[in-house]
């Protein structure tokens, strides 16, 4: 904040404390100093009379206290532009003394689990249940609470994985985060919105859809391959080093129906999954394995053992 704004801002809040204090003392300075009660202001409606008794003296006095405890606050706590107050308090400060506590109570179970290989801590109840949250604090916003995803965020639950679903993979997208860049018009942004539909419809046929312009898929193989195979291979299978969805398996991101596909490859897609820098080392690997339980793959693997 700039000084001009501190200035402007502490003078308001110091007027309209010292205001409240001069129209309580203007107030209770013109009373009559008789002592005749219920006198009257000359208004009535509907016999209502209005009248001029005093504030009680109690009511006065919690007035003065509130006005004082006000200057003592801003004095002491953060409240006047710039001034940080004289016992230095921030919310920075409180919550990072928070998360040290935190920390140090929580710190020493998470190691626990650091040792234990993901595969077979994924099968323990009790850290899963840790883990269960650690995920509604961090990643159920965009995957939801059971992980299922929604609109440009991926389920967790299925064996469909963009960028991988070993426990490798798992660990690096949640340590350093994905940027997912889908180009407007794939690798050649001279297509035309007719061969973009062309190309919709052999997407389209890649999932043996009903009811696709077969001329028109057959116009866009070529197509494709020419502008979309660099990421999506020549098959449509995708690519998980690159971040390249399986476009064959009728599994979408975004919508599969012809207007959305045709959207996407007319504007790109540009998906981007945060780092979780604020999760420790071993957090992430209990994130990791409860990621890992989530997945289907996960499950295929218990069966194949």
């Amino acid at each position: 904040m700039s000084s001009f704004w501190s200035i402007w801002i502490s003078a308001l809040i110091l007027l309209v404390v010292f205001g409240c204090w001069w129209l309580l003392w203007i107030v209770r300075r013109n009373q009559p100093t008789d002592k005749v009660e219920n006198r009257s202001v000359g208004h009535e409606v509907d016999g209502i009379e209005e009248l001029d008794n005093p504030l009680p003296k109690w009511w006065y006095w919690m007035f003065i206290g509130l006005i004082l405890f006000s200057l003592l606050y801003l004095a002491l706590y953060p409240g006047l532009g710039n001034y940080q107050g004289l016992l230095g308090w921030s919310q920075t400060k409180a919550w990072e003394q928070e998360m040290e506590r935190a920390r140090e109570e929580y710190g020493p179970l998470f190691a626990q689990y650091a040792e234990t290989d993901v595969p077979e801590l994924a099968r323990d109840g009790e850290a899963m249940q840790a883990a269960q949250r650690l995920f509604s604090n961090n990643c159920a916003t965009c995957h939801g609470s059971a992980g299922r995803g929604g609109y440009g965020f991926p389920n967790l639950t299925d064996d469909d994985w963009i960028w991988g679903g070993s426990v490798d993979a798992i660990k690096h997208t949640l340590t350093n985060g994905r940027q997912a860049n889908m180009p407007a018009r794939g690798v050649n942004p001279n297509l035309s919105n007719d061969q973009l539909g062309d190309i919709t419809e052999y997407v389209l046929s890649l999932n043996d859809r009903s009811g696709v312009d077969e001329a028109a898929a057959e116009r866009g193989e070529p197509l494709f391959a020419q502008a979309c195979s660099t990421c999506h291979g020549k098959d449509g299978t995708g690519n998980q080093s690159m971040g390249a969805p399986n476009l064959t398996n009728d599994t979408w991101l975004y919508g599969g129906d012809r207007d959305t596909i045709m959207e996407t490859l007319q504007y790109g897609r540009n998906g981007h999954m945060p780092a979780q820098n604020q999760l420790s080392e071993d957090q992430i690997h209990l994130l990791t394995a409860y990621v890992y339980r989530l997945s289907g793959q996960h499950r295929n693997n218990e069966g194949a053992e």
